[in-house]
């Protein structure tokens, strides 16, 4: 099976010994601790969950700049985004070696992780700047990750970290969250040899559905690894639980059997575009797929990116070597008329515009907001049906 990224094997921080992490919850009720934000702590579920192998925590302004401007650490390693722990206000911690950070997505803030605290930074107004440039390619304070982030604060709260649960998501999403080590054990049971990852944060139209088809077929890919973000979206995208729904029924019917593994992981959407699709390499990677598909747009929002730029950072930026995983870079897709099928527009040099039914969940999303039924073009009838039915109690529970 392909080796983690950065090590021999998965390092997850979650605390398995149901002694030793019983041990740590009853001294962090003694420690000092922090109500982190959800962007820390989707870090913490994801470093419990193996997913940010192989880092041991929390990184500090130095490391921070440096994965920012050189996509490495300031020990070398290969990381396209920094892993923070940011506060507006480090005051309750003063002076703590060990704090225990609070959960800000569940009822009564329990305490999601241990932090061992190697220091406590102020970022500057122009480092800020110069790490947010850099990540999301825009200080703009329209593009939502920017705005998130920044709004994190500047205290950087450094050091390694002891996770003591998964958040909300186990709860949740129960048939659906899972680390990278659970998804390793059943891509070894299954017997897969090579697997494709497909990433989403939407339902899954034809389109996608026929993505995941064709990089199979082009790969020879036992089987394909449908890994949904769970964590927390943009005004106006999907619920999750929608889209878990919607994908799973479309694997139900229109996947041959055992082919498909639908699974979910707890981060919060950056929007960052090529760097994200950078992350998002690296963390199937360690869920141990072979095969990563970055289509159009990846990660992307409004204009902020050209289509393809989280393809070309693949090829420009990334260098030979740094990742075990393989690109599947996927052209616009589209309905042919001709063929009466999804294909890749690439694939059909003889078709002009007018043969084509061009697909987006942008378009998808408008159409069903505006309560028109979509074509079966655009998605199979039986997802449609799942999202119309959202929609419609959408519209009903929104004041008039």
């Amino acid at each position: 099976m392909i080796k983690p990224h950065g090590s021999d094997q998965l390092r997850p921080l979650f605390v398995q010994d149901d002694s030793q992490r019983e041990r740590l919850i009853k001294e962090a009720e003694s420690l000092p601790s922090l109500l982190i934000s959800s962007a820390a702590a989707a870090n913490a579920v994801m470093l419990g969950a193996g997913y940010f192998t192989p880092l041991d925590g929390y990184m500090n302004i130095a490391d921070s700049l440096s994965v920012a401007e050189t996509m490495r650490t300031t020990g070398g390693l290969f990381w396209p985004i920094p892993i923070m722990n940011l506060t507006q206000d480090s005051g309750a911690i003063k002076g703590a070696k060990r704090i225990a950070l609070r959960d800000p997505n569940v009822p009564g803030n329990p305490v999601i992780a241990i932090q061992t605290v190697t220091a406590v930074e102020t970022l500057s107004d122009e480092q800020l700047d110069r790490i947010t440039a850099k990540v999301f390619g825009s200080l703009s304070p329209e593009h939502p990750g920017v705005a998130t982030f920044k709004g994190h604060g500047k205290q950087v709260i450094s050091g390694p970290i002891e996770v003591l649960n998964f958040s909300y998501f186990p709860t949740d999403f129960p048939d659906t969250f899972r680390t990278a080590p659970q998804i390793r054990e059943n891509i070894r049971k299954k017997g897969w040899k090579k697997v494709v990852a497909f990433q989403t944060r939407n339902p899954m139209h034809r389109a996608h559905e026929e993505l995941c088809k064709m990089a199979m077929t082009s790969v020879g890919a036992d089987g394909v690894l449908i890994h949904m973000l769970l964590g927390k979206l943009k005004p106006g995208d999907i619920p999750a639980e929608v889209r878990d729904a919607a994908i799973r029924k479309m694997v139900e019917l229109y996947f041959p059997p055992d082919t498909v593994k639908v699974t979910g992981y707890g981060f919060d959407m950056l929007y960052a575009g090529p760097r994200e699709a950078v992350l998002h390499a690296v963390f199937r990677q360690n869920a141990g797929c072979t095969h990563f598909i970055v289509g159009r747009d990846h990660a992307g929002v409004g204009s902020f990116y050209g289509p393809f730029d989280a393809q070309k950072i693949f090829q420009t930026e990334v260098p030979p070597g740094a990742l075990a995983i393989e690109i599947f870079g996927a052209d616009n897709t589209a309905y042919s008329k001709k063929l009466q099928r999804v294909v890749m527009m690439r694939d059909a040099p003889d078709h002009t515009p007018d043969d084509f039914v061009t697909l987006s969940g942008t378009k998808v999303r408008d159409m069903l907001a505006a309560g028109k039924s979509l074509p079966v073009e655009f998605a199979r009838p039986e997802v449609a049906e799942i999202l119309m039915k959202y929609y419609q109690q959408e519209a009903a529970s929104s004041p008039t």
